[in-house]
C-alpha cells in the first residue's frame, strides 16, 4: 500500500514529465539550421510569456498551412515536417508551445488554448482564412479543434486526433491513474462547432492514440465535408508514409 501511495503521489505531481516531452530547452541565441527559407518569430502571450515560432515562406504562395506539433520534441525536431507542405506551394508557420524549445511560461492548459489562437491571429494578418489551413498532429490536434471551432480556416486536417488526454494516456498506459490528471484537454467538446471541411487521419495499429476514438470524434463533426482516412497497419508515426494519405493531402493542398 506505501508503494501504492507514492506511484500516485509521483503520478500526480509528475505528470507533466508523462506528458509534456520537449527534450532540451533550446538556447535564445542558438540559430535554427534548415535548408529551406524561413524567419524565425517570437509572439507575445496574454500572460507576457514568449511563443517562439518558425515561418517557412515561399514566392507567391498557395496560402499557409499552420501547423501544432506533437507533445515530443521542439523545432529543432518538427521544422523537418515543413516541405510536406512547401512542395505543394504552402507556406508553413508552426510553434514550440510554452516550455518546448526557446519558447517560456510553464504548461497550462487554458493558457495553452490562448496560445494556439495567438498563433492563428498572427497568420491572419497575412492571409484570409480562406488560405488557411490548420493542421494538428497528435497533441497539437485538440489546439487545431479548438480554432475550428471559433473561426474557420479553409481546412482542418486531424493526424492521429485523441478524444481527451485522460482517454489518450489510459490508451497508451491501461493501468495508469487518469482520475489524478490536471489536464484534460477535451477535443471532442469543439468537434461539434467546426464548420470548416475537416479530414481525419488515423492509423489502425496507434498505440499511442486510440483510432476507435478518432472515429467518435468524426461522427461528432457536424460539418457536411468531411472525411475520415482509415490507413490499415499505420501506427502513431508512420502515417505521411501511406500513398493514401499523399494523394488526399495533394488535393487538399490543390
Amino acid at each position: 500500500m506505501i508503494l501504492l501511495g507514492v506511484g500516485l503521489l509521483f503520478f500526480y505531481f509528475f505528470q507533466e514529465l508523462l506528458l509534456f516531452r520537449p527534450g532540451k530547452k533550446i538556447p535564445k541565441e542558438a540559430v535554427y539550421q534548415f535548408q529551406e527559407t524561413f524567419q524565425e518569430v517570437n509572439l507575445t502571450t496574454i500572460d507576457g510569456k514568449t511563443l517562439n515560432a518558425l515561418h517557412f515562406t515561399l514566392e507567391n504562395p498557395k496560402g499557409i498551412v499552420l501547423f501544432f506539433h506533437g507533445n515530443k520534441g521542439n523545432l529543432n525536431r518538427w521544422g523537418a515536417f515543413a516541405p510536406t507542405f512547401l512542395q505543394h506551394g504552402y507556406e508553413v508557420f508552426m510553434i514550440d508551445f510554452r516550455g518546448y524549445g526557446k519558447s517560456t511560461g510553464t504548461f497550462d492548459e487554458s493558457t495553452m488554448y490562448s496560445d494556439a489562437l495567438l498563433a492563428y491571429d498572427h497568420v491572419r494578418k497575412s492571409y484570409e482564412e480562406e488560405k488557411i489551413i490548420v493542421y494538428g498532429y497528435s497533441l497539437g490536434t485538440t489546439f487545431a479543434a479548438r480554432i475550428g471551432a471559433t473561426h474557420q480556416p479553409k481546412h482542418l486536417i486531424f493526424e492521429a486526433p485523441f478524444y481527451t488526454m485522460k482517454r489518450a494516456v489510459r490508451h497508451k498506459f491501461v493501468l495508469s491513474p487518469v482520475f489524478l490528471m490536471r489536464y484534460e484537454f477535451p477535443t471532442y467538446k469543439d468537434m461539434p462547432n467546426i464548420t470548416s471541411p475537416t479530414t481525419i487521419f488515423h492509423g489502425t495499429k496507434d498505440p499511442t492514440t486510440s483510432y476507435a476514438e478518432s472515429e467518435e470524434l468524426f461522427n461528432l463533426l457536424k460539418v457536411e465535408n468531411k472525411q475520415f482516412i482509415s490507413l490499415e497497419g499505420g501506427d502513431h508515426h508512420n502515417v505521411p508514409t501511406f500513398k493514401e494519405y499523399q494523394e488526399v493531402l495533394k488535393k487538399i493542398l490543390k
